[in-house]
């Protein structure tokens, strides 16, 4: 039976209803393992160094839920936010496809009724090192009316909030705001904020169009200004029926975006990989400058930790696989 590593993933993708674990074992018999240094396939992510190290007969799977392309020199397929095409090596699946319940909920809500909001917005950001236009979004809005702030920067609700779905569905709007601006770059951030039927007022990802109906929420990207969002916001606030309107809209552009047709194409992307018999399934050049390219890096990982501190590093696999 084929067998299956996983490294430098993060702790909820082990789950027993992690999407793409689970549709890995539904689309091929295969076993879990944590030898990775002998398994067929590797799935990995970047929060190790470990792929490196494994042999070149690896068939190796990357899979980012972070603002990076993938190094098709590293991997033989890839799953990411990018828009890329690389012929079957690549699959455009975004991390936000994995919070299926999330989906749902984002999907069918311009079918609920309106319900009466108490609250004005909300804000539920922890981490104040992405980018500064969160921090004029917030001051320009309290100055309107007061922004809740849920999270761990400028907590202004008593402390941070245990349920951020719960706390976002009394509010008619909440502030998004990625780590950065990058194409394709969209996190669950923003479809949280559809799911709680809240209109979003986000920034990110400069096509989020391609994917996200426009006339759903408020694209800070489209503004001159953080006062003319602030304007958008005032005239939506005031007005009952754009504001409803608004709500009405379906959050996806296009039904090929939704979660059941990206599941099918992710289902026929794993079967192309699982299928075929190993060496079939290779794609990355594992000759001459292929082969000197992972030769370097493993180099360079061996001197950089030349001190001890590989061993040290801390990898998710043996936590996560059942024996």
């Amino acid at each position: 039976m084929k067998t299956i590593a996983y490294t430098g993933l993060w702790d909820e993708f082990f789950s027993e209803q992690s999407l793409i674990k689970k549709m890995i074992h539904e689309v091929c018999q295969i076993e879990d393992t944590r030898d990775y240094m002998n398994a067929d396939y590797l799935l990995y992510s970047l929060f190790s160094e470990e792929h490196w190290q494994v042999p070149d007969s690896t068939i190796k799977i990357f899979y980012t839920g972070e603002n990076i392309t993938p190094d098709f020199n590293a991997c033989d397929y890839a799953m990411g936010f990018d828009w890329l095409d690389f012929g079957d090596r690549y699959l455009r699946f975004p991390l936000y496809y994995l919070y299926e319940d999330v989906c749902d909920l984002m999907e069918t809500k311009h079918l609920k009724p309106v319900e009466k909001k108490v609250d004005f917005c909300s804000m539920t950001i922890s981490n104040a090192n992405r980018n500064p236009i969160f921090r004029g979004l917030f001051d320009e809005l309290s100055a309107y009316k007061k922004v809740d702030s849920g999270g761990g920067w400028n907590n202004n609700i008593g402390g941070p909030v245990d349920d951020k779905f719960s706390f976002d569905q009394t509010h008619k709007f909440s502030i998004v705001c990625e780590n950065s601006s990058y194409p394709g770059y969209t996190t669950e951030k923003l479809i949280q904020a559809f799911a709680a039927n809240c209109i979003p007022i986000y920034w990110g990802d400069p096509a989020v169009g391609k994917v996200f109906n426009k006339k759903a929420f408020i694209n800070v990207l489209d503004h001159h200004s953080i006062a003319d969002v602030v304007e958008k916001v005032k005239e939506i606030d005031q007005n009952e029926v754009l504001y409803t309107d608004m709500l009405h809209e379906p959050a996806l552009s296009d039904l090929q975006y939704s979660k059941a047709r990206q599941t099918e194409i992710l289902r026929k992307f794993l079967s192309n990989i699982f299928t075929p018999s190993l060496k079939d399934a290779m794609r990355r050049n594992r000759d001459c400058r292929g082969k000197m390219y992972i030769d370097k890096q493993r180099g360079n990982i061996h001197e950089n930790h030349s001190d001890g501190a590989l061993s040290r590093m801390k990898y998710f696999i043996s936590a996560h696989i059942k024996s």
